[in-house]
């Protein structure tokens, strides 16, 4: 496959590449090439997310959305990034997705929409398709896109590492320019070659990086890739140690660990343990059930290790009718259902899981980074709005808004990309293929080594045995990534135990518990800002 020049080079398709592929297509003579590893265009963490999206409920406000965002971020949330995403967001939900990709919410016998009410959220304003949210926007994206003749959408191609200056330049002059991107190189899966994608502006939109955990309700793409890529590269990085693990993923035995939805307790389910005894009233009195993600995961893990439960339960079968289970839930009902469970007339065993990154790429309010020509958007940046805790159904709206502001800036800035001379081409060092067995047991072995050291619950001599294993397993890896064939597992491995790294290190340095990051052994008071590497 030859090499790429384009305009606009965007690494994945979830909604943030996709709402900036769509404001940046609205221009004819814009080239867009939008990539994403995976073999479906609709296989990301988008596509995931059941619960909803926020918007402005009838009682609601935008001071209002402001204020429970900085209750949750627990002091760590950026008040001028929560204010953009109030002020704009309702007005992209509407445009956007309402009127130009035909997503239709959820609306109820008077035709008028539903507003669900999820965790820490002091009114209802979530709208929502089922609890298929997430798979109805982005088929209502990437079909919009498809009509679009100046995106072009190229799946199974795992990008490897960005292309910057000065570090691949061929010019030595270039050592005394600001560092800049120009692109990527690319693994284009089904040949194996790695092509360069030359672009003038770079959108790093590869999502989160909850697959190196051992229990996760994320996609296996979820990595870290573009973390991974771009802390190679220098590129900012700040706030890696607020790791959001969702309180209730299904926990049966050999079964996915499938995320059952805040909207669940929302709508009335309440946790209990294995006897059928309520507890969250132990742990936060005023919100109960409905205390933030942080709370309510960091509850459900003491009580396991406390008393030794291999999971809790997580019943709305008592609370309200089974019609409007099917009726609200159904993809709910039909997980369930594979393995033998009913939540209409049962509770359903559940366990924390890795579900969100908090912290990422440093960015700004139009999702810049600290490189020329480098943006980041969606779950790989942050933008400062999520702190040491996303509030529950932020994390698709933030997507929007700023991959629709960085495709605003990148149209008021449009630069042009450079030339292949101006690049080396990849050089291909390893001949045989990738063990698969090394494979599969370097990544089980980061997955326990984060599960149970880097996890919810955190010590000085957890994370420092995480740092002393991940640092031998990274030159292992390291050595085994110079000496075989590039596949997608391999880059996915190498960029795994890079996140793995960037996050210990980071915990490791925050001895003050907030939010997510939870240390046992706190011995001072939150800092300020996070922490940056």
């Amino acid at each position: 496959m030859p090499d790429i020049t384009t305009d606009t080079l965007i690494i994945g398709c979830g909604i943030a590449g996709a709402a900036a592929a769509l404001r940046l297509s609205d221009d004819p003579n814009h080239d867009i090439t939008l990539i994403t590893r995976a073999a479906s265009s609709d296989d990301s963490n988008t596509a995931w997310a059941q619960g909803g999206i926020v918007t402005r409920g009838l009682d609601d406000s935008p001071d209002l959305l402001v204020q429970d965002i900085l209750h949750a971020g627990a002091g760590l949330s950026l008040p001028a990034a929560a204010r953009l995403l109030a002020d704009e967001g309702p007005r992209l939900v509407q445009q956007v997705l309402v009127e130009r990709c035909g997503v239709h919410f959820d609306r109820g016998q008077d035709d008028e929409v539903v507003y669900g009410l999820e965790a820490a959220h002091s009114t209802r304003r979530i709208v929502h398709v089922g609890d298929r949210t997430g798979a109805a926007i982005i088929n209502g994206l990437l079909q919009t896109l498809a009509a679009r003749p100046n995106v072009h959408l190229l799946t199974s191609h795992t990008a490897v590492d960005l292309i910057t200056f000065p570090h691949h330049a061929l010019d030595p002059l270039a050592v005394y320019e600001p560092h800049a991107c120009y692109g990527a190189y690319v693994l284009e899966r089904d040949s194996g070659e790695i092509i360069r994608v030359l672009a003038g502006q770079t959108v790093l939109a590869t999502g989160g990086l909850g697959q190196i955990f051992r229990n996760t309700t994320n996609p296996r793409g979820s990595r870290g890739d573009g973390l991974a890529m771009a802390w190679r590269a220098g590129v900012r990085v700040v706030n890696a140690e607020y790791i959001q693990f969702h309180p209730t993923a299904l926990a049966v035995r050999g079964a996915p660990n499938w995320l059952i939805s805040e909207a669940v307790r929302g709508e009335g389910a309440v946790l209990l343990t294995p006897g059928g005894e309520p507890f969250m009233q132990r742990y936060d009195p005023e919100w109960r059930d409905l205390a933030p993600r942080d709370v309510v995961a960091r509850a459900i893990h003491m009580e396991m290790i406390e008393h030794g439960y291999d999971h809790v339960y997580l019943d709305l079968a008592s609370k309200r009718p089974a019609s409007f289970i099917r009726d609200r839930f159904p993809q709910f009902v039909e997980n369930c259902r594979s393995y033998s469970l009913d939540p209409t007339v049962e509770p359903i065993p559940v366990v924390p899981a890795a579900h969100y990154f908090c912290g990422g790429v440093l960015v700004d309010g139009w999702g810049r980074t600290d490189f020329d020509r480098l943006y980041a958007v969606g779950e790989v940046s942050c933008t400062g709005l999520h702190g040491a805790n996303r509030l529950a159904s932020t994390s698709l709206l933030e997507g929007l808004v700023w991959g629709d502001r960085a495709a605003r800036d990148i149209q008021q800035r449009r630069r042009q990309p450079i030339t292949l001379a101006q690049v080396p081409p990849w050089i291909y060092r390893g001949e045989g293929d990738p063990d698969p067995a090394l494979l599969e047991g370097d990544l089980t072995t980061i997955k326990n080594i984060m599960w149970h050291y880097v996890g919810l619950v955190r010590t000085e001599e957890r994370l420092a045995r995480a740092d002393r294993e991940l640092r031998h397993l990274f030159h292992e890896i390291e050595s085994f990534y110079r000496s075989a064939r590039l596949n997608d597992s391999l880059i996915g491995l190498r960029n795994a135990i890079q996140s793995a790294r960037v996050i210990t290190y980071m915990a490791y340095r925050n001895r003050a518990s907030r939010g997510a990051h939870y240390r046992a052994d706190a011995t001072a008071e939150p800092i300020a800002a996070g922490a940056d590497w």
